[in-house]
């Protein structure tokens, strides 16, 4: 039996980029929030996904320098990867941001609950011996990485995201299960660090959700990195050996390495938090939910990694869970809110090149039986990506009409730091522009932001440093 409860407006339950959204914007709009998380707020975008993670490849990044200085007129020794180092600079990173989350997240006077919470009815969560009650329940549990049937994680040589993250050696060689963002950005940093790297991906390129022709760029990029792949290719069985593992694939080729690291993707966090007991429908573990985040259960709304739509190919992106997170605050306290339109969510695989993109890529737009024209614009007709060494392209999908191409449907770029430069690709794309729009802006000089000016410049007809 209960020992106490306490009433709030809105308790959220999890503490990832999701809940704390919504519990910080629930908080400016005057409502009493309690966040209830079971090991630290902030989830696992802070502590075990998009912040460590960053952390390794910027110092991969910095490994990569230090053995190129010499093509600059820059002297310089690389001595190695001392992984303890390595891993007192991300803790040091993710320390810092974690403090100032608590920190603004008490500056809202949010009650945070650490412990493991229940949802108990479609008004109340439990934690320990107390209820907390609510007018609306907030589900945002997250995810976690998931492994293939008969596939046994054992953390130490068959290995998880969250295993990687801890590892305090470099590993003379890897096997990665999976080419999507994960698999290819741990791939791109053991690289770096001087592991022999090989991915191991079913699909018939890695990124199989970016276009074609930015996976095709980083596959080329990769090869001349010493980073092997294998598409179109079925796992099969894993066993010990004595240097590590021996992968087995589909057709009995076999694979050896000191580690393998499943990268398959993430799985929702519901089982046996009382879910579907108090009617909230679930779809493989995910939480069900419409275009503005409400469950079939008045009382309950759902964001973030957790939540499926009807709309396939709902992303599991930290951002995705701020803006969700914000839409419910909003809706629950009364203000008129919109439907997000995922296709103009940022994506940004942050390996060496980089990927970023937003909006339709060739494939979809082929599905969709919409007639486009397009333009592949080259990092090496821009000087500052000549500076830095840098390849890659900038590809712009435009819808065609009669009079010339009309609204941007997609911008796509490969090369070093562009993930910094999508964020203009976004508002290209959600504010429905059209080249002619764009190629009347002036993009500073020297400088990567460029390639987006360019690349609309060709498309509206007036080509400047490009030629077809």
């Amino acid at each position: 039996m209960a020992e106490g409860i306490s009433s709030y407006d809105i308790v959220v339950l999890g503490g990832g980029s999701g809940g704390y959204a919504c519990a910080l914007r629930a908080a400016e709009l005057g409502k009493r929030v309690a966040l209830i998380e079971k090991d630290k707020v902030g989830g696992t975008c802070l502590h075990r996904g998009c912040i460590p993670t960053k952390a390794l490849l910027h110092a991969a990044e910095v490994a990569d320098q230090s053995r190129e200085s010499a093509k600059f007129g820059i002297k310089t020794t690389f001595e190695g990867v001392e992984m303890p180092g390595v891993l007192s600079y991300q803790e040091s990173v993710v320390d810092r941001l974690w403090k100032g989350l608590q920190s603004t997240i008490a500056s809202r006077k949010i009650d945070t609950v650490i412990g493991d919470g229940r949802l108990v009815s479609p008004t109340s969560v439990r934690v320990g011996d107390t209820v907390y009650e609510a007018d609306h329940v907030v589900l945002a549990t997250g995810s976690e990485p998931r492994s293939l049937p008969g596939l046994e994680i054992d953390g130490s040589r068959v290995i998880t995201s969250d295993d990687a993250l801890r590892l305090d050696r470099v590993p003379g060689s890897v096997i990665i299960l999976g080419g999507g963002v994960i698999g290819v950005e741990f791939a791109s940093v053991w690289r770096s660090f001087g592991a022999d790297v090989t991915i191991v991906e079913m699909l018939p390129q890695l990124l199989p959700l970016e276009d074609e022709s930015s996976a095709k760029m980083l596959q080329r990029m990769f090869r001349r990195r010493g980073i092997s792949f294998q598409l179109n290719t079925m796992f099969e069985s894993v066993k010990h050996s004595d240097a590590g593992v021996t992968v087995t694939l589909a057709g009995g080729k076999t694979l050896d390495a000191e580690l393998l690291l499943v990268a398959v993707g993430r799985g929702p966090v519901s089982a046996g938090l009382g879910y579907e007991e108090n009617g909230v429908a679930l779809n493989r573990g995910y939480v069900v939910v419409d275009e503005l985040c409400r469950t079939g259960v008045p009382t309950i709304s759902a964001v973030g990694d957790l939540v499926t739509m009807a709309q396939p190919g709902h992303p599991q992106l930290a951002h995705v869970g701020f803006a969700e997170g914000i839409l419910v605050a909003e809706r629950v306290s009364g203000l008129d809110v919109h439907p997000i339109d995922y296709d103009g969510v940022p994506r940004i695989t942050y390996s060496d090149p980089e990927v970023a993109s937003v909006g339709l890529t060739s494939a979809q737009v082929a599905e969709r039986g919409l007639e486009i024209v397009e333009v592949n614009y080259p990092l090496g007709a821009n000087g500052k990506s000549v500076i830095l060494q840098t390849q890659g392209t900038a590809k712009v999908i435009a819808e065609a009409d009669g009079s010339g191409p009309g609204r941007v449907l997609g911008v796509h770029l490969v090369g070093s730091r562009v993930g910094e430069l999508i964020a203009e690709g976004q508002l290209i794309y959600n504010w429905d522009a059209e080249p002619a729009d764009v190629a009347q802006l002036i993009h500073p000089h020297p400088t990567q932001s460029e390639i987006i000016g360019e690349a609309h410049l060709a498309l509206a007809g007036k080509p400047l440093h490009f030629h077809a």
